[in-house]
């Protein structure tokens, strides 16, 4: 570079931080058509595989994720975020049934990368003016889908730390004194919660200091709906071993088998006993060899499949301990072939079924029509 004396000088040179922001964009740019293309395109298209499985051993060594000491090129960052999602399950897959969510919905995807890019927080408007308004718009929609016209709310990262809020607020509710004196100004207390219910009411409890063995776990009817005189015979056990009955968990769309408790009738039960009542909302039939656990009340769908070499045989005294073996080898050989995920389970006395989750958006008959027969293919030598 000439020092601009003999006429040579065309401007100053880029400093490192225009380089970097420079090349930094780039790389954003290109990174952006990977995961356009490998994470949204392909992921959703039925034509690719719902997953590239690979045993532990073989994707680390595939993958490489040991922690050096120095840094990358562009290049090979490129490479690794088309390995992560390529060897990454495709839960925007119309066959992935496996979970309670699924399906991609581009406006909201859009959202979400705008809210990364922005990355700011929701404490003051200072510093997140829009999100704070549009987060009391959100709120106050909600709170009249539940007929309140004043209230609070918050947005949680999931469902086990919103059980938690819940129960923490119910106990704050029955005892206030618990926010400044702690728990030595409580008595015992006592949860009431459904045999199918979410596992997190067990997290909540030993949390905050309430004691799994104080959870009261409530039967169940065939179709997984708590049984509101069992929850009343629950209650008046629990007065008689001088707890305090604070916290009834009803569930709108259980984990498994996608049942709605009686809610009305929870609600007078409650009422009755001065108990906060907390809702956890969790938004095949004539074909062979395809037997229903329960009748579907919500989005959750749970079969067995009967192999050709069970049918007929459901007296036989070894058929429960060969049918629960279906559905892992099924689950086994679909997520090796790629062409499909879908969970399976028991459920106390019922062993291991398949439970079938319906939320993708682009999700089509065809879609469901494959679903059963892939199923049957992959089970109709066993």
């Amino acid at each position: 570079m000439s020092n601009g004396v003999n006429g040579d000088h065309h401007g100053p040179e880029p400093d490192q931080a225009e380089l970097s922001r420079s090349e930094g964009e780039l790389f954003l740019s290109e990174a952006f058509k990977i995961i356009v293309e490998e994470a949204v395109h392909k992921a959703t298209d039925v034509k690719e595989k719902v997953c590239e499985w690979k045993d532990p051993e073989e994707l680390r060594a595939l993958m490489d994720l040991e922690l050096g000491e120095h840094g990358e090129s562009q290049q090979q960052l490129l490479k690794r975020v088309r390995d992560v999602a390529k060897y990454s399950v495709k839960t925007n897959h119309p066959r992935f049934f496996n979970q309670l969510f699924s399906g991609v919905d581009y406006h909201a995807l859009t959202g979400r990368l705008l809210t990364e890019t922005l990355n700011t927080s929701q404490y003051t408007y200072e510093v997140a003016p829009v999100f704070v308004l549009m987060e009391d718009v959100v709120l106050r929609k909600l709170r009249s889908l539940v007929g309140w016209s004043e209230g609070d709310g918050i947005f949680c990262p999931g469902g086990s730390v919103s059980n938690m809020y819940a129960m923490n607020i119910a106990r704050y509710w029955a005892f206030p004194q618990v926010k400044t004196q702690g728990l030595w100004a409580v008595p015992r207390l006592a949860v009431f919660t459904s045999q199918e219910s979410h596992y997190s009411m067990k997290k909540s409890a030993a949390f905050l200091g309430i004691g799994t063995e104080n959870i009261y776990h409530v039967k169940v009817d065939e179709s997984g709906r708590m049984i509101p005189e069992d929850l009343e015979a629950k209650i008046v056990h629990a007065k008689s071993q001088d707890a305090v009955p604070f916290f009834v968990n009803a569930t709108a769309g259980t984990t498994v088998q996608g049942a709605f408790d009686p809610l009305n009738r929870i609600a007078d039960i409650s009422e009755r006993n001065g108990m906060w009542m907390h809702v956890d909302v969790r938004l095949l039939k004539k074909r062979e060899g395809f037997q229903l656990v329960s009748e579907p009340q919500f989005v959750n769908v749970c079969f067995w499949f009967i192999p050709p070499s069970l049918r007929g045989k459901e007296n036989s005294a070894d058929y429960q301990d060969k049918l629960a073996k279906v559905a892992p080898l099924i689950k086994e050989r679909m997520v090796k072939k790629g062409s499909m995920m879908v969970g399976y389970q028991p459920l106390d006395s019922r062993v291991n079924f398949f439970r079938m989750v319906i939320l993708s958006p682009q999700l089509t008959h065809s879609d469901l029509d494959f679903f059963l027969n892939e199923t049957e293919r992959l089970g109709e030598d066993l």
